[in-house]
């Protein structure tokens, strides 16, 4: 009985570790491929405010900024009063705003911080949380910074001052 016991101890044991290591493995390959594919601007078809599709082939050869964000988001508010203020800092870059709201919704957040006239600003409707896939997203705002080659300079999770936003840039 007691060798019965210590064998299913030992299965159950040696199962969660099995388990546990294909999970760590699993997580860090993901990781990688997330790493490997956003090394230059990846693929990526969302819609404008004005129904037109926006793709990666629309992007200028400026420096590209995307901001990952919900406007009910305190911390994503704050980044949009921040980047309204540095406007001239970054008039040479394009950012674009991802949200998975609505177009009403994103429409009402760019008015409400000025940044609905910016020609070097876009905003998009994520209806199928296709962005937070393709960049791994687990925290808004979520900020990836590319220069004018497409190749990836930095991300930023959560809330991020703006002058390290333009230091990323220089």
């Amino acid at each position: 009985m007691k060798k019965s016991i210590k064998i299913a101890i030992a299965i159950v044991i040696l199962s969660t570790i099995g388990f546990l290591g294909y999970k760590i493995t699993s997580k860090l390959n993901h990781k990688k491929e997330v790493a490997e594919r956003t090394q230059s601007i990846p693929e990526f078809s969302f819609e404008t405010l004005t129904g037109s599709i926006f793709t990666e082939n629309n992007l200028t050869k400026a420096p590209a900024i995307f901001v990952y964000f919900n406007s009910d988001c305190d911390y994503c508010q704050a980044e949009a009063t921040k980047i309204q203020k540095h406007l001239r800092d970054f008039k040479n870059t394009q950012i674009i705003f991802v949200s998975f709201e609505n177009k009403d919704g994103i429409q009402k957040f760019a008015k409400d911080y000025k940044l609905d006239k910016e020609a070097n600003i876009t905003f998009l409707e994520d209806s199928k949380g296709e962005f937070s896939k393709i960049f791994d997203v687990n925290s808004i705002p979520y900020i990836v910074v590319y220069d004018n080659n497409k190749q990836l300079l930095k991300k930023f999770k959560g809330a991020t001052k703006v002058s390290d936003i333009l230091d990323v840039l220089k």
